[in-house]
């Protein structure tokens, strides 16, 4: 599997007085992060990098292939002959799946139930993890996932670990689909399929989904989208003493 569609640089860690900053933002679906961090992004001048969209884009691969999402040597196949395309846009990445635009469809549930399927394997995972390490070596970007912080750049140098109750989590998600697809979901439904993702995500041996210990706790909760944004805001401020590029 190849990522492209940025020049990809020298190891971040390798030069750490060279390359611009790097912001990790993690938490469970439906938290907010994909928000937030594109909006980081154009805030600070950054570019913003999706790491989930690429699990979610090989479990489309792999459910229109009808390969099973527990058949981790039929996965390890299809990854093979596998190619995803970052291409930052100002309303989120689009994302190429072997030169198709995919992006659509990467909102469905079921891609995004099987993205965290296919995501529970060490190999699958371990895989991802380097394109991701990849993707962001330069520096210069926001990355968001379940495991930026702790294992695809444990040395970020801002951490935001983005969390919100189910209940909240839940309707967000919902509000994302598109028309057709809300149409044929009942909210309930998806709340239950949040609570077995939430499940799988913190419960996997492999990574699982926590905060980094150096992550700053950010629960949206009770808080505006305004609101959270420019909480956000103000910790890129502080930690790196960035403003935001004068137009």
């Amino acid at each position: 599997m190849i990522a492209e569609g940025m020049n990809l640089g020298t190891p971040a860690e390798d030069n750490p007085k060279t390359r611009r900053p790097i912001i990790a933002i993690d938490g469970p679906a439906g938290a907010g992060k994909s928000t937030v961090a594109r909006h980081l992004a154009r805030h600070f001048g950054l570019l913003n990098l999706e790491t989930g969209a690429m699990y979610r884009a090989f479990a489309l691969k792999a459910l229109a292939s009808r390969t099973s999402l527990e058949n981790l040597s039929a996965l390890l196949t299809l990854s093979n002959n596998t190619m995803i395309r970052l291409e930052p846009a100002e309303a989120g990445n689009r994302v190429f799946l072997d030169g198709v635009d995919v992006t659509t469809q990467l909102r469905e549930p079921e891609v995004t139930d099987g993205a965290s399927r296919v995501s529970i394997h060490p190999q699958i995972r371990a895989w991802m993890v380097r394109l991701q390490q990849e993707l962001g070596a330069a520096g210069g970007v926001v990355m968001e996932g379940r495991d930026i912080g702790t294992v695809v750049f444990p040395n970020a140098d801002v951490k935001i670990f983005l969390d919100a109750a189910p209940e909240v989590r839940g309707l967000r998600r919902y509000d994302q689909l598109a028309p057709e697809a809300a149409a044929e979901v009942q909210p309930e439904a998806l709340l239950r399929d949040l609570h077995e993702r939430d499940e799988r995500d913190r419960n996997r041996a492999d990574s699982p989904l926590k905060p980094a210990t150096d992550a700053v706790l950010l629960d949206s909760t009770r808080m505006t989208l305004e609101e959270v944004v420019a909480r956000a805001e103000a910790i890129v401020a502080e930690k790196l003493g960035m403003e935001a590029p004068k137009a």
